[in-house]
């Protein structure tokens, strides 16, 4: 009776472990601006790169019908980078100030968000890449993103 038990337990072993697969590690240094757009593109997101006034480049992409923006860090010259950030902004007219993003930001988690010098909202999130990272733990990471992108337009009322 004990073998039998010991046998059925080990065949259901044998049987859960393509269920549990290795994850897909992100490139080795983080990641690129190309990586990052085909990345968002195979998950259906918009993507494209703009190369700002200063030379670097950053990714535009959108969800839900509000832009964002991907901006690379930790790239140490060469083209991978180590970590991330999301960011938006709103042109709401001056119509916030520091207190309201401090509720914000008390409230919450892994999004920041401030006001800038004309007192409009931003949101902010980072991700580390490098070392050790995989595209499941991105793909969450650009899930609490998008809620908490979500959720701060509707706190601010955009």
């Amino acid at each position: 009776m004990r073998r039998a038990l010991l046998a059925t337990a080990t065949i259901c072993a044998f049987a859960l472990a393509p269920a549990i697969a290795k994850a897909t590690d992100l490139p080795a240094g983080g990641m690129t601006v190309d990586d990052i757009v085909s990345w968002l593109q195979g998950a259906g997101y918009p993507a494209s790169v703009e190369t700002n006034s200063d030379g670097t480049k950053e990714v535009v992409s959108s969800s839900d019908g509000s832009q964002f923006r991907i901006q690379m860090y930790d790239c140490n010259g060469g083209p991978r980078c180590a970590s991330i950030e999301f960011y938006a902004g709103f042109n709401t007219h001056g119509a916030w100030n520091a207190q309201k993003m401090n509720d914000w930001n008390s409230k919450k988690r892994w999004t920041r968000a401030y006001v800038d010098n004309t007192n409009d909202p931003w949101i902010e999130m980072d991700v580390d890449l490098s070392p050790g990272g995989t595209y499941e733990m991105l793909n969450d990471e650009f899930s609490i993103w998008r809620s908490g992108f979500r959720d701060f337009r509707q706190y601010i009322h955009w």
